[in-house]
């Protein structure tokens, strides 16, 4: 069938297949005659069948030699195969070793039962390689004496195999009877029965294996006492001589059936024609690679190999796991080989087989990368897969679902430890302990190297804290050293480190403030190519940001503190000294770190004054650097409430400012941080300061302003991280111009733009907190200002009218005469544009709705505009009657009772006189059926200050809870 599917077949392929077929007819009929005699077969006869069968054979031989090489095309092996059993075939000779008469019975039941086994296995003829009749050809007796059992055992020295078995692959047994034919006695330890391995000879001439008779010297305590096992004579000496001559026979004699069997399993490798065949040839290559270095060399040497790596894909679990057991045991202790196996394979292969869902697949792999991970060269390979460490680590992690695996997993990465790359590998991937351990205990080369990694990777938050533990002495050590090297390394991975906010309290026990403030001020490298002034300072920064009690911390050994004049002062002449940038940023984020304690924050205000800093500090905000623009803003808004109008003074001579500080983006999206910061910062300076409130003006900001704020309501706060705040900002900023309303030109403003309905507005369309406590405190200012602009309404008539006379009863417009609205707050002619009225706005229910706000700040803001509608000098009856309509009353004491804070209990309660002296008994009901209100009230009485106390007090007697002094007459 080969011959007749091949491409090229022989142009004698018809007769080679006639002759051979006319064998294999005689070659039958040979055999039915011994099986289906009656009578013993006498030696003449039995000697005339095997000569026979010798010629049949040796016919069938020359038949498979006539095929031309051209005909096995590119299967190199099917050739080799082909060759090999035609040479074999014409060398057959059989010799008997006992009489056929002896051996009928033992035959007839030995074919039975070989008939029976090949049946039940179904080997189909075609997939052989040799495909022969065993029973023809060989004395099936012999194969299974035991002596030729041991033999086939001894060629894969000391193995647990099982005795060659007739139904395995029938290309095997040919080869190795050839091979072991030429066995000798000798080649058997008389004690152990065994082909020998190490064979040593007594005095007495006979050779053992030396373990076996060394036991047995070992049983005699007396060397008097002591005897040979087999001649039975005395020894006088226990010593023992190598037979070096038999032992060269037995290797000999060894190597000859390892190639052979090597060459067979080969050959049906590379066929693959059934599952068992590919097993057996596999096992037969175990049993051999499990002996001498040279046989695993041999193995791997006969094109074995990438038969293997095929088979690793193959769907049969037990095929894969026989190949990964056959490589691991080619690869051990023997660097050459990995090397070798490592050009055939891809490691990934064997790495993508970690995952299976086969335990067995799993364990065979990891023994097998377990083995190659023991050569340093392949160390690095195994590294270099993509995930694989990755995979072994999670492994390693998981003991509860897989013992073994985990214990090999964690072998294979201590394994590859070797790698510095590994170790960074490892360390991304969460495994942080090799890296740690080489940065403590690694020599300087290592350490350095460690460093790097280290500064590199991004590290999960859940391992931050722990590194910093235990990375952080030797940093600092390395930090401290000369090497300029292990310098730069150690400050790139200790601001790794401290940009994890929790690590800053570690590192200041550590003592890396000392260090750093030592590097800025004192400790000066020439010609190091590193600014170690600047990267101190980019790791203080980050250290200070997490740490909020840095008043007394001390900096050096001379007992200087960070609010000490040395530290500010020399931080604040680095900034202006024109420093780079970078180095800026972070001394101004020192500072800023500094302002979050008040003593600590004196110090920074006494030093930007004294040395003019708030000049340098406010050219910054101009920088095109964002991060350096930003920073300076920020400092400067902590700095304002200690300096406001000075800061103003330096931002109005400062080229290109205010205006600078309130551009507006093209888009909501577009809203950057220091957008947002600069809003912040003009309207965190002081309101009342005219000057800046003139600038503003002048360049034309408020339309600006209206338009961003529009578009931000638009577009929702969401649009970008920064509109809320930005949002928060430019409302400061119009809420500043309410605070000089006294300047005609801030007049002009507010009633031109309409401030009041703005800020009504922003009370209800918006989210942010702050957004509706600074409309509020803007409602507030301008309705403080409604008293003043609120006037009579003048009518004045026309003059062409007093030229003329008309009785009364044709008087024009006598029944119908125009009325002007008159305010009842305010007794004049109001409008929420020209004299900011809230009651004409529809502010006050916005208003109270605030005072129902969780936020303090929100309900003092709406209270204190609220209580601008109750000022002696508008007409209070008819504002708490109109406040009563609303039910202001019922919210105000939801304050008093909700909150404890003591502006918000003086506002309320002075808010609850009001209604009690001007609001009559409706009001005076109200707040008298609250049961809640008068525990409030002696709360305040008793625990509060100054007004407050005064006021619960009136409330209390006006409730008659308390006796009115004034009607008290002692008697005299």
């Amino acid at each position: 069938m080969e011959l007749l599917s091949a491409d090229s077949f022989p142009a004698n392929a018809i007769e080679i297949l006639q002759t051979l077929s006319k064998n294999v007819d005689l070659a039958n009929d040979l055999v039915k005659r011994c099986q289906q005699g009656t009578r013993p077969i006498l030696d003449s006869e039995q000697g005339s069948i095997i000569a026979q069968l010798e010629v049949v054979i040796k016919n069938v031989g020359e038949c498979l030699g006539l095929i031309p090489a051209s005909s096995f095309e590119d299967q190199v092996y099917m050739e080799v195969a082909i060759r090999s059993i035609s040479n074999e075939m014409k060398k057959a000779q059989f010799t008997t070793r006992r009489t056929l008469s002896s051996m009928t019975s033992e035959l007839d039941s030995h074919i039975l039962s070989l008939e029976n086994q090949l049946k039940e296995e179904q080997v189909s003829t075609e997939t052989d390689l040799y495909p022969i009749n065993i029973e023809d050809s060989t004395d099936s007796t012999f194969f299974n004496t035991p002596r030729v059992i041991e033999a086939r055992k001894s060629t894969s020295y000391k193995t647990n195999r099982k005795p060659w078995n007739m139904s395995r692959s029938l290309s095997t047994l040919p080869q190795v009877a050839q091979e072991i034919e030429p066995l000798y006695e000798t080649f058997f330890c008389p004690l152990t029965k065994k082909i020998i391995d190490d064979p040593v000879t007594t005095e007495t001439g006979v050779t053992y294996e030396r373990k076996a008779i060394t036991e047995w010297l070992e049983k005699f305590k007396n060397s008097e006492e002591i005897f040979c096992p087999i001649t039975g004579h005395k020894l006088v000496t226990r010593d023992l001589v190598t037979n070096i001559a038999l032992k060269s026979t037995i290797d000999e004699w060894r190597e000859r059936n390892e190639e052979a069997t090597i060459k067979v399993s080969q050959a049906a490798l590379s066929l693959a024609s059934s599952d068992n065949m590919v097993l057996e040839a596999i096992k037969d290559l175990q049993s051999i690679s499990q002996g001498r270095q040279y046989s695993r060399k041999q193995v791997c040497s006969n094109g074995v190999l990438a038969s293997l790596v095929k088979f690793l894909q193959y769907k049969n679990i037990d095929v894969v796991c026989a190949a990964l057991e056959l490589l691991r045991l080619c690869a051990e202790e023997d660097d050459g080989i990995k090397e070798i196996i490592s050009k055939k394979l891809h490691i990934s292969t064997v790495i993508k087989m970690l995952s299976s869902s086969h335990q067995r697949v799993r364990h065979a792999s990891l023994l097998f990368l377990l083995e190659l991970s023991r050569s340093k060269f392949m160390c690095e390979k195994i590294g270099s897969v993509p995930g694989g460490i990755l995979m072994l680590i999670s492994l390693k992690y998981k003991p509860s679902i897989d013992v073994f695996a985990s214990e090999k997993a964690d072998e294979t990465l201590r394994n590859l430890e070797r790698s510095p790359n590994n170790i960074k590998r490892m360390a991304e991937c969460g495994l942080l302990e090799p890296l740690l351990n080489q940065l403590i205990e690694g020599c300087e080369d290592m350490k350095m190297e460690m460093a790097s990694y280290l500064g590199e990777i991004v590290l999960g938050h859940d391992r931050k804290t722990y590194v910093a533990e235990r990375a952080s002495p030797p940093l600092i050590k390395m930090v401290r050293s000369g090497n300029t090297l292990c310098r730069r390394e150690a400050f790139k991975a200790l601001s790794q480190i401290s940009t994890y906010q929790p690590n800053g309290k570690i590192l200041v026990e550590a003592g890396l403030v000392q260090i750093m403030f030592e590097e800025m001020f004192t400790r000066k490298i020439c010609d190091e190519p590193m600014n170690s002034t600047m990267e101190a300072a980019a790791i203080l920064a980050n250290v200070f940001e997490s740490v909020l009690e840095l008043e007394n911390l001390q900096v050096n050994t001379r007992g200087h503190t960070m609010s000490s004049n040395y530290v500010v002062y020399n931080i604040i002449n680095m900034v202006k000294n024109s420093t780079p940038d970078d180095l800026n940023i972070n001394l101004i984020r020192i500072l800023l770190c500094l302002t979050k304690t008040p003593k600590s924050t004196a110090t920074v205000v006494s030093a930007v004054k004294t040395t003019d800093a708030s000049y340098t500090l406010t050219e910054f905000t101009n920088n095109p650097h964002d991060e350096l623009g930003i920073a300076s803003i920020k400092l400067l808004g902590a700095l304002s409430p200690y300096m406001g109008h000075t800061l103003i003074e330096r931002l109005c001579k400062t080229r290109g400012h205010p205006e600078n500080l309130i551009q507006s983006p093209t888009e909501v999206t577009q809203i950057t941080e220091r957008h947002a910061v600069s809003a912040k910062y003009l309207a965190q300076l002081p309101h009342q300061n005219l000057t800046l409130n003139l600038a503003l003006l002048s360049k034309n900001a408020v339309p600006t302003i209206l338009q961003t704020i529009n578009q931000i309501q638009r577009s929702g706060t969401r649009s970008s991280r920064y509109a809320n705040a930005y949002l928060e900002g430019l409302v400061g900023i119009l809420v500043r111009f309410t605070a000089t309303l006294y300047e005609p030109q801030m007049l002009f403003l507010a009633r031109n733009y309409n401030f009041t309905i703005v800020f009504s507005e922003l009370l209800m369309k918006t989210s942010s907190d702050e957004v509706q406590r600074l409309s509020a405190i803007g409602l507030e200012n301008l309705s403080t200002e409604s008293i003043n602009l609120s006037k009579p309404p003048q009518i004045k008539k026309a003059k062409f009218m007093k030229l003329f006379y008309l009785p009364k009863s044709l008087s024009l417009g006598s029944s119908r005469r125009r009325k002007i609205p008159v305010c009842p707050v305010h007794r004049g002619a109001c409008s929420s544009q020209n004299t900011f009225c809230l009651v004409d706005a529809k502010a006050v229910e916005r208003l109270l709705g605030c005072l129902d706000h969780e936020n303090v700040e929100v309900v003092d803001a709406a209270l204190s505009a609220i209580c601008t509608l109750l000022d002696d000098k508008v007409d209070v009856d008819n504002s708490v009657s109109m406040l009563s309509e609303v039910n202001a009353i019922k919210h105000v004491l939801n304050v008093v009772k909700e909150h404890q804070q003591e502006d918000l209990w003086q506002k309320s309660l002075w808010v609850i006189e009001k209604f009690l002296m001007k609001g009559g008994d409706k009001s005076v009901s109200d707040i008298s059926q609250d049961r809640l209100f008068p525990a409030t009230l002696v709360s305040a009485f008793h625990h509060g200050q100054g007004n407050t106390r005064q006021l619960a007090e009136k409330i209390l007697r006006h409730l008659n809870k308390m006796p009115n002094l004034t009607t008290y007459n002692p008697i005299m």
